[in-house]
């Protein structure tokens, strides 16, 4: 009866244990990102594409109506914010490239796409928190220190913007039942 017991508890704690650790948020920006001009622009677009494209895959996959929500104005949002940093790289005197995703962002996006319908919301959730914990480090940094003004002025508009998508991710992500990584 122990051994059975014992057997039944660790696959329990094993069931719920692998999910949470199987959810890969993206990569934090490089150091750099958040003091020189190129570096930030590159990840602060690359930030914004994975949300963008994170989220065009939570519109589809989400179970819970306000996740999708959340997902819809993301893409919004995300979309407004880079528009917002190309023009001010622009104005900057920069031509950054377009926006592209690293390898760690893009195993992100695999595992939603991967990702159990049952799973999916808390997977998207828990990767949302710690991306946009990371982006709101690179514009407040960006917004305080930066070497472009335009660039800073960019990177302080979106600091409340980036800090509504965290403080939402995380209030629905407790409300899953779900774990911060």
């Amino acid at each position: 009866m122990t051994k059975t017991m014992s057997l039944t508890l660790a696959l329990a704690l094993a069931g719920t244990a692998l999910p949470v650790a199987a959810q890969t948020p993206p990569p934090p920006p490089p150091p750099e990102a958040k003091m020189q001009a190129q570096p930030y622009v590159m990840a602060a677009g690359k930030s914004d594409l994975y949300e963008i494209n994170s989220s065009q895959i939570a519109v589809d996959k989400a179970q819970n109506p306000a996740v999708k929500r959340y997902a819809q104005m993301l893409i919004q949002h995300h979309q407004k914010t880079t528009a917002a940093t190309m023009a001010a790289a622009q104005k900057a005197g920069m031509t950054p490239p377009p926006p592209a995703l690293d390898p760690g962002a893009t195993r992100s996006i695999n595992e939603l796409q991967t990702a159990a319908p049952g799973d999916f919301d808390r997977i998207y959730l828990a990767q949302q928190v710690p991306a946009h914990q990371a982006a709101l480090d690179l514009h407040r940094s960006y917004g305080a220190r930066g070497d472009q003004a335009p660039l800073r002025a960019s990177a302080k508009k979106a600091v409340p913007i980036v800090q509504q998508h965290l403080t939402a991710a995380e209030r629905m992500l407790k409300a899953a039942g779900g774990k911060r990584m």
